[in-house]
């Protein structure tokens, strides 16, 4: 598949939207001296964007089957600009913690749109799954990216000239969207992929199901602003609860009642979208078990690949006394493999299959995860932490690259934005959960490394678990032309 202009600035939003989670991670303890932050600051200052972001994914995506990709995209990148040039210009935390919030507000935007331009851009099957191999693996690509560029700019200039990066990224989007970009979502065909829509010419299909700038006679999805307001609050809350863990007590109300009350508006919810004619998450999207298998994967996967960043960094700058710029160069191998990962990544899912190489992925991430569940005090780099770093990103590429598949497969063109507004959502809350969970679990230890060693090996357990989950779902789920297939070259 030729690399399409299109394709290469949707790719830099995607992984610019994934890196700016990461820009403030490296350099937040000198944020906190900078601004007088106290422990409950920080984290409200590094947990802002992923909140807004994860909680608003789902409306997002429904506003791009709505009003069109390109247009969403848009608004998305204008909201993120502006918030990034305040965010550099913040005079004070106030204002930093609301442009961090603001900018999560257009990620949740732009993330499902571009995914919804994706499939404009490619309104082939085949070329659609290829474009999805290589799209799976450009958010951990962000993220190291952000963890790499953030100890570099911070180093040598200040950290507020990172927020440059989205800044520049989404004027680009801004600029170059009318030329390169599609204006409407191309119907799929229905001949290659089942269960899809009826061609827009059939006079049967249900005018909820239309993709917006469709044919005369043919309606936009409703918006469920009951549905989207549930969803949006309950994501929020659970997060915050979870986020709040690190600085608090499980039975603690700060955290104990968020949590509560996010599980009590998701079960609404849960329940509202079964009485709504048109609801933002239809019961039966997540019923599909590879879908539901996939999904799973790319949360476990981003929160092993989180832990890693946020561990390694804490072991490398607390105990090993490394600098911050040091602590970045650390992770270049890490980098290095995985752009040698995703480059293959759609050359073995065209051999073996979306599944298998979602399974592999995942066991060879689990297998470096185990390698560095042996970190002790003294433990040498380039033997202890090293092959560790290197068979991590090795796994993670092709697990993002085959998740992001099956998870997109057989999902009609009207309902894009949301099949890429769920993918995005697991992709932030697997951090958010997971990092609670296991951090939770390295507490139990006498000492901080252990801690560490035993948060690795949780992980690697978790990740090993998810591809037994994904291999059995592939078995009883039989769609072969998604699941093992040879249109994924790349």
């Amino acid at each position: 598949m030729a690399l399409r202009p299109g394709f290469a600035l949707l790719g830099g939003v995607q992984a610019t939207l994934i890196f700016t989670i990461m820009i403030l991670s490296v350099p937040l303890p000198l944020v906190a001296r900078e601004f007088g932050l106290g422990p409950s600051g920080v984290l409200l200052l590094s947990a802002a964007y992923g909140l807004s972001f994860s909680s608003l994914l789902l409306l997002g995506g429904r506003l791009a089957d709505r009003h069109g990709g390109r247009r969403v995209l848009r608004v998305g990148l204008a909201l993120l600009a502006a918030a990034s040039v305040a965010a550099a210009a913040a005079p004070d935390f106030p204002v930093l913690l609301a442009t961090r919030f603001a900018q999560g507000i257009g990620a949740a935007l732009a993330a499902p749109a571009a995914v919804a331009v994706v499939r404009a851009l490619h309104p082939q099957v085949a070329d659609y799954r290829r474009a999805m191999a290589a799209w799976g693996g450009l958010s951990v690509l962000g993220a190291t990216g952000g963890n790499l560029l953030s100890g570099v700019v911070t180093t040598w200039v200040s950290w507020r000239w990172l927020f440059a990066v989205p800044v520049l990224v989404a004027l680009a989007g801004l600029a170059l969207a009318g030329r390169w970009l599609p204006r409407a979502e191309p119907p799929v065909e229905p001949s290659v992929e089942p269960p899809v829509e009826p061609p827009a010419e059939a006079p049967s299909e249900a005018p909820s199901e239309a993709p917006p700038g469709a044919r005369p006679g043919r309606t936009r999805p409703g918006l469920d602003l009951r549905g989207a307001v549930l969803a949006t609050t309950g994501i929020c809350a659970a997060s915050y609860g979870l986020v709040s863990y690190g600085e608090h007590r499980w039975s603690d109300p700060v955290v104990l009642g968020p949590l509560a009350a996010g599980l009590a508006l998701l079960l609404a919810f849960a329940a509202a979208e079964r009485r709504t004619a048109d609801p933002l998450l239809p019961p039966g999207f997540l019923a599909d078990r590879r879908r539901a298998a996939a999904l799973a994967a790319v949360m476990a996967t981003a929160a092993g690949t989180a832990l890693t960043f946020l561990l390694l960094a804490l072991y490398l700058q607390q105990v090993r006394g490394w600098s911050v710029l040091a602590t970045s160069a650390a992770f270049l191998p890490y980098a290095a493999a995985l752009l040698l990962a995703g480059r293959a990544a759609g050359r073995l899912a065209a051999r073996y299959g979306a599944a298998a190489v979602t399974t592999g992925g995942l066991l060879l991430a689990a297998a470096g995860l185990a390698l560095l569940a042996g970190l002790g005090p003294d433990t040498p780099y380039t033997t202890g932490l090293l092959p560790g770093l290197l068979l991590l990103p090795a796994g993670a590429g092709p697990a993002f690259a085959g998740s992001a598949v099956l998870a997109t497969a057989g999902v009609p063109v009207q309902r894009t934005g949301l099949a890429a507004g769920v993918l995005n959502t697991a992709m932030e809350l697997g951090p958010t959960t997971g990092l609670a969970a296991l951090m939770a679990l390295a507490a139990t230890r006498p000492t901080v490394v252990g801690g560490y060693a035993t948060a690795f090996a949780a992980a690697s357990a978790g990740l090993a678990l998810t591809a037994a989950a994904v291999a059995a779902a592939s078995r009883t789920t039989r769609h072969p032309q998604i699941i093992h297939t040879k249109e994924y070259s790349a």
